[in-house]
C-alpha cells in the first residue's frame, strides 16, 4: 500500500479579500461561490484560496492537534526561534508554553502530534501544498496578466519562504553543509495517493528556493501594488530573498534584494517605535497580519505571551500568561543601548511588579515593545517584516563584501533615528567564537544593532546558526538557573542542538524516508 506524507491538502476557501475602502481586511466568512477546479480558473477566484493560505499563517492551533497556546503560525514560530537564543530571557516556566523550546526539550517528542517538530513540519508543508495548487493553475489561469502575476507570484514567494524556514529548522545551516540532507522538495499539487519524497540535500533545496523567489520577484514586479498588508508584494518578496541570501552567504544578492525591498517604505520614528508594535498600518511595516475584533482567535496568541502589563493596568486588573512567564531582554545586550536611544523604552530595567511564588522578581528588563492595541478586545496586529531589517541586512552584506564605508553610512543612517548621538567608525568583519567574545568590528556592531532592533520579531537562533557562532546563557544576562541549558552544547556551531527532529508521523506516512537513516539526532551530535 502506497504511503502518503503527513501534510494533507488543506485549501481553505473561507477568506475572501475585499478591496473596498470601507472594509480593507481579509474576511473569513465561509463562501460557496468558488469550489473545486473553479477555485483556480481565474485570478479573481484564486484570491480565495490565496487568502486562505494567509489566514492559516496566523490562525491559532491550525497546525497541530493540541498545544495550541504556542502554535499560532508565523509569529509563534518566530517567537520560538527567539527563545532558543540568548537575548530573549524567559524568567519562568509558567505552564510550559515556549519553555521547552527555550530549554531545548522538544526534540525527543517527535513521536507526538502536539509538539514543535510536528507543528512546524506539518504547518509549513501545508502552506506549501496549498501554494502548489495555485502555481500549477498559473498557466491556464484567466485574467489580466498583471492580476495573474499578483496571485501566482505570491504563491511562489510563499513556497520559497516556507521551504527556507523548513531548511533552517530541520538541517544544519547551508554554508559548509551543502551536501547534507535537508528536507523533501514538493513542487506539484498533492492528490490522493501521492507518494512522499526523500530528503533532498541543502544544495538541492536552496536551488529550488532561489528559483522560486526569483520567479516571484519577476512576477510581482509588474503586478499591482500590495492590496492588503498580509499579501506579499514585490518589496516583501525581495525582503524574503534578502533573508535567503544571508543564509547562503550571497552578499551581493542580499544587498541588492534588501535595497529593493526598502525602496518604498519609511523608517519608523518616535511613536512608530514606542506605540506597541501592534499595527500593520505603521509606515515601517512591510508585511503582517491585521487582526480585527471579529477575528480574534481567543486566549493565547502572540501578545498573550509577550505583553504582561497592558491588561494588568485595566480596572479591574486582568492577568495574561505573559505575567506568569515574562519575556525580558538580555541585560548585557540592553547595556549596549546609548543613553538617548529611544529603543530603551522597549524594556523596563527597573520593573519589579511581577514576582514568583518565592518572592523572586521576574519582571526586571521586561519587554514593552509589543503591546495590545486594545487590551479589552485583545487586539494587536502581527508584524512579520519591517523595513529596518532591510537596512541592517544591506549593511551586513556591504560589510561582508569589503565595502565598510558604505556599510557604516547605511548603519548610521538607520540608528541615528533611534539614537541622535550614534556614529560608528568601526571597520572589519571579525567575529568571536561565542556571541559574548567581542572583537569590536563593524560586522559585530551591525549584528548587535540587529539583535536589538529585531528582538522578538525575527528569530535569534536563525542568525546564530548562519553566523556559525556559539552562545552561552548566564545569570548576569538575567537568565534563571532553570534555563541555563548547561547540558546542551550551544557553544559549538556544528551542533545539532538547533536542528529539530522529523516527526514520526512523516516516517509513518512517507515510504521514501527511513527513520533509521533519515532522522536527525535527538541529541547535540550524531
Amino acid at each position: 500500500m502506497k504511503k502518503k506524507a503527513i501534510y494533507p491538502l488543506l485549501i481553505i476557501a473561507v477568506a475572501v479579500f475585499t478591496g473596498s475602502c470601507e472594509r480593507d481586511f481579509l474576511e473569513t466568512k465561509p463562501t460557496t461561490k468558488v469550489s473545486g477546479d473553479g477555485m483556480f480558473a481565474t485570478a479573481s477566484a484564486a484570491m480565495v484560496p490565496l487568502n486562505g493560505i494567509y489566514r492559516m499563517m496566523y490562525e491559532q492551533g491550525w497546525s497541530t492537534e493540541g498545544n495550541t497556546q504556542q502554535c499560532d503560525g508565523l509569529s509563534a514560530w518566530n517567537l520560538m526561534a527567539d527563545v532558543m537564543g540568548e537575548d530573549m530571557v524567559m524568567k519562568a516556566q509558567g505552564s510550559g508554553w515556549y519553555w521547552y523550546d527555550c530549554t531545548y526539550g522538544v526534540k525527543s517528542r517527535y513521536t507526538s502530534n502536539v509538539w514543535r517538530p510536528y507543528d512546524l513540519w506539518n504547518g509549513y508543508y501545508k502552506l506549501i501544498a496549498n501554494a502548489n495548487y495555485i502555481i500549477a493553475a498559473g498557466g491556464p489561469m484567466e485574467g489580466s496578466p498583471d492580476q495573474v502575476a499578483y496571485v501566482v507570484g505570491q504563491a511562489y514567494a510563499i513556497r520559497a519562504y516556507c521551504s527556507h524556514y523548513l531548511a533552517m529548522l530541520f538541517s544544519r545551516t547551508y554554508k559548509g553543509h551543502e551536501s547534507e540532507p535537508c528536507v523533501p522538495v514538493y513542487t506539484e499539487p498533492s492528490v490522493a495517493g501521492s507518494a512522499g519524497k526523500p530528503r533532498a540535500t541543502n544544495e538541492e533545496v536552496y536551488k529550488q528556493i532561489t528559483a522560486d523567489i526569483d520567479t516571484a520577484i519577476v512576477l510581482l514586479k509588474t503586478a499591482p501594488a500590495q492590496k492588503h498588508p498580509t499579501h506579499i508584494d514585490y518589496a516583501v518578496a525581495n525582503g524574503i530573498k534578502a533573508r535567503i541570501c544571508l543564509t547562503t552567504n550571497d552578499w551581493e544578492g542580499a544587498a541588492e534584494a534588501a535595497k529593493a525591498a526598502r525602496s518604498n517604505c519609511a523608517v519608523g520614528k518616535g511613536a512608530d517605535l514606542t506605540g506597541g508594535m501592534n499595527s500593520t498600518k505603521l509606515p515601517n511595516v512591510m508585511w503582517g497580519a491585521e487582526i480585527i475584533d471579529t477575528q480574534t482567535p481567543g486566549w493565547g496568541p502572540f501578545l498573550y505571551h509577550l505583553d504582561a502589563l497592558s491588561m494588568l493596568a485595566l480596572d479591574p486588573p486582568t492577568s495574561v500568561y505573559a505575567a506568569r512567564a515574562p519575556k525580558c531582554i538580555n541585560s548585557l545586550l540592553y547595556d549596549k543601548l546609548g543613553a538617548n536611544d529611544i529603543r530603551r523604552q522597549w524594556w523596563q530595567p527597573g520593573n519589579t511588579q511581577l514576582v514568583d511564588g518565592n518572592g523572586n522578581v521576574m519582571s526586571n528588563y521586561i519587554q514593552v515593545k509589543f503591546r495590545f492595541s486594545d487590551p479589552v478586545k485583545s487586539l494587536g496586529d502581527k508584524i512579520w517584516m519591517r523595513v529596518e531589517e532591510m537596512y541592517l541586512t544591506e549593511a551586513e552584506a556591504l560589510c561582508r563584501s569589503g565595502q565598510d564605508a558604505e556599510a557604516r553610512k547605511l548603519l548610521n543612517e538607520l540608528i541615528v533615528t533611534r539614537n541622535p548621538d550614534y556614529n560608528t567608525t568601526k571597520s572589519g568583519t571579525a567575529l568571536g567564537a561565542l556571541t559574548t567574545d567581542e572583537t569590536g568590528s563593524l560586522l559585530e556592531e551591525i549584528l548587535i544593532q540587529r539583535r536589538i532592533e529585531l528582538w522578538g520579531e525575527y528569530g535569534r537562533i536563525y542568525d546564530i546558526k548562519r553566523l556559525k557562532q556559539g552562545f552561552t546563557r548566564t545569570a548576569a544576562m538575567g537568565w534563571p538557573a532553570a534555563a541555563l541549558i548547561n547540558a546542551t552544547n550551544t557553544q559549538d556551531p556544528e551542533t545539532y542542538a538547533w536542528v529539530l527532529t522529523i516527526p514520526q508521523a512523516e516516517f509513518d506516512g512517507n515510504a521514501s524516508l527511513d527513520p533509521n537513516k533519515d532522522q536527525n539526532p535527538v541529541g547535540d551530535y550524531k
